[in-house]
């Protein structure tokens, strides 16, 4: 798709403030919401690959401060801080990406739904409305896959965030013997959120391989 194509969906959804308009926009470029659906996904897919990857680094960063043996502290919080910084960013750009991805998939039931009443064709519309129920539980499964995941990063970046403020006003070895006991908590859970999201990459995949062979 060229810059214009982008510039004139933007201007139309600037313009309307309507998701309605933007979709048939981009339909009418020739990207129905079937395809937008299966774009999204996999953009969602990425975000939860890249966000995996920065909290299990905020991890090993939170492991080096608590396992700190000398040198700069201030150095050590620094990148505590960054690597926090990061992981909320990371997290953000989840919970955009599946917010994303419900809005296109609501618009295309709702068109699938509706579509069905115009059949003359009683076969034709069995056929179809079975697809439907079949698509709208996939994308079901992979929607509670990805909200599972989602509900558990904020715990992770609420403990990362207490040992960052924590760090910032007692940069001394007492407090890095205070954050040893959280470690433990902190990795279980960094644990938790990983196989969630690695769950709801797989369905990811599932689900994009299912609508590509259509």
């Amino acid at each position: 798709m060229n810059r214009m194509a982008l510039f004139l969906i933007s201007l139309a959804v600037l313009l309307s403030g309507c998701k309605t308009a933007y979709y048939n926009t981009m339909e009418a470029l020739g990207h129905p919401k079937r395809e937008i659906l299966v774009s999204r996904v996999q953009d969602a897919r990425d975000s939860q690959t890249e966000a995996k990857e920065q909290f299990q680094t905020a991890l090993e960063q939170f492991s080096s401060v608590v396992n700190f043996k000398g040198g700069q502290l201030e150095d050590k919080y620094d990148e505590l801080k960054l690597e926090y910084e990061r992981s909320l960013n990371k997290a953000d750009n989840v919970r955009k990406r599946i917010a994303s991805v419900k809005s296109v998939a609501e618009a295309l039931f709702d068109e699938w739904e509706k579509e069905l009443d115009q059949y003359t064709n009683p076969q034709l519309r069995v056929v179809s409305e079975s697809k439907l129920e079949e698509t709208r539980s996939q994308y079901t499964r992979l929607v509670d896959k990805m909200d599972r995941a989602k509900a558990k990063m904020d715990p992770v970046l609420n403990a990362l965030y207490d040992q960052v403020l924590f760090l910032k006003h007692n940069l001394n070895a007492q407090a890095i013997v205070s954050l040893k006991e959280e470690l433990i908590w902190v990795e279980q859970n960094t644990e938790q959120l990983v196989k969630e999201m690695e769950a709801a990459i797989v369905e990811a995949n599932a689900f994009i391989g299912a609508m590509s062979q259509e």
